[in-house]
């Protein structure tokens, strides 16, 4: 029933938005874009590049493809087949021919969006990743098909290791393991048999067209990864992250978010074990006096409850300076007081984020007249340091970039 009613006023609100009014006010100009009030680092601006009167419905991812050329994954809502993959060219004035072109439709759930070590892009629907190459037009090839698409976390979230192995979300089928009679069994179905779920999986390619050789889980009890990225150390050792959207309690602190360094066959948790406020792994709701939580890999960090991170990224090698590089990202899409920003952390020698959390993009709380309540639901860079923005429920796309 939730997931039909969130579904049902998705749908109505994308129609409704295609001849909405501009949810933000126009201020100086940002990178050629109406600069918008929101809070960045010193000497950078904001700008306000699309919206829902460019045919936006529900963006989830960007990429960077080419000067002056970013791909968008747009959902559309959450009914299956509604989604699209969009080009926006920024080279293109506003209201002219091209400047967002559909370049597929009809895609179910689409949101991991990734340039491959073969310089291809692919895409993540509910049960199928495929790639294209960067062209006028799509050439479509599935790579993975038959994932699981049901439940509560259908959506796949993709990226890339520097060794060309990817990384795939395969969310929970529930939120937190309860069966029709609300019941919750030990263990878990969902995390049992020969593809479970709440997991995040690791496929390899081979040969010159870079053709699946194997998928399999990775980390487990992981209840929906929609952020996954990759740091290094000085001395090259890899390490894998994972952001975990914590199971829905109605309290305002509980259970945390989490930020989890993953090893391959560790189990994370979930539905078993979340985190407190102060990091301490305890028995969810249901769970307690029938777990060992000592039994599961803790986090490395835990974050406010509720602030729901869609994503996580790092500045690519070439950005050596600035308030994005040597840094770990995460996008925050929450819609409560901790939510609504990107954040970031400094990475340490070990390639591990340490210090103190920096707000990099915030103040996206609701000011009539000025702004919305921000909806950041994905963020990539480009070749010159700029930071693209997708807001979903606010169907805009905004760029962070260095002031002239």
């Amino acid at each position: 029933m939730r997931l039909a009613a969130i579904a049902l006023l998705s749908l109505l609100l994308s129609r409704a938005s295609l001849a909405a009014d501009p949810l933000y006010a126009p201020q100086a100009a940002c990178a050629g874009h109406p600069g918008i009030a929101l809070k960045v680092p010193e000497g950078w601006c904001a700008g306000l590049v699309a919206d829902a009167r460019d045919g936006l419905r529900m963006p989830r991812r960007i990429l960077a493809v080419a000067p002056d050329r970013l791909w968008i994954v747009d959902m559309g809502n959450w009914e299956p087949r509604r989604g699209r993959l969009l080009e926006l060219r920024t080279d293109i004035t506003r209201g002219q021919p091209g400047r967002i072109r559909v370049l597929a439709t009809g895609l179910d759930r689409p949101h991991g969006l990734a340039r491959g070590p073969d310089g291809r892009i692919y895409i993540g629907e509910a049960a199928t990743v495929w790639r294209t190459p960067v062209g006028e037009t799509v050439q479509r090839q599935d790579v993975i098909t038959g994932l699981p698409s049901g439940g509560a976390h259908p959506l796949k979230e993709l990226a890339f290791l520097p060794d060309g192995r990817l990384l795939i979300n395969l969310g929970s089928e529930t939120d937190a393991c309860r069966d029709a009679a609300q019941q919750q069994p030990i263990p878990c179905p969902e995390s049992t048999g020969p593809q479970p779920r709440a997991a995040v999986y690791v496929a390899s390619f081979g040969g010159p067209d870079l053709k699946l050789e194997s998928l399999r889980p990775l980390a487990t009890g992981l209840r929906n990864s929609l952020g996954l990225a990759s740091t290094q150390a000085q001395d090259g050792t890899l390490r894998l992250w994972q952001a975990e959207n914590s199971v829905d309690y109605t309290d305002a602190t509980l259970p945390a978010e989490e930020l989890n360094e993953l090893k391959d066959g560790a189990s994370y948790g979930w539905p078993y074990c979340v985190s407190d406020a102060k990091g301490r792994a305890v028995p969810a709701r249901g769970y307690e006096g029938r777990v060992r939580c000592r039994s599961h890999t803790p986090a490395h960090a835990a974050w406010p409850a509720h602030v729901a991170p869609l994503q996580l990224l790092t500045a690519p090698p070439t950005i050596a300076d600035g308030p994005f590089a040597g840094r770990l990202l995460a996008v925050w899409h929450g819609y409560r007081t901790g939510g609504h920003r990107i954040v970031a952390w400094q990475l340490d020698e070990e390639g591990r984020p340490a210090g103190t959390r920096e707000d990099l993009v915030s103040g996206w709380h609701a000011q009539a007249g000025v702004r919305p309540l921000g909806t950041p639901a994905g963020a990539a860079f480009d070749e010159e340091g700029r930071l693209w923005i997708v807001e979903d429920r606010n169907r805009s796309v905004i760029v962070i970039a260095r002031r002239p």
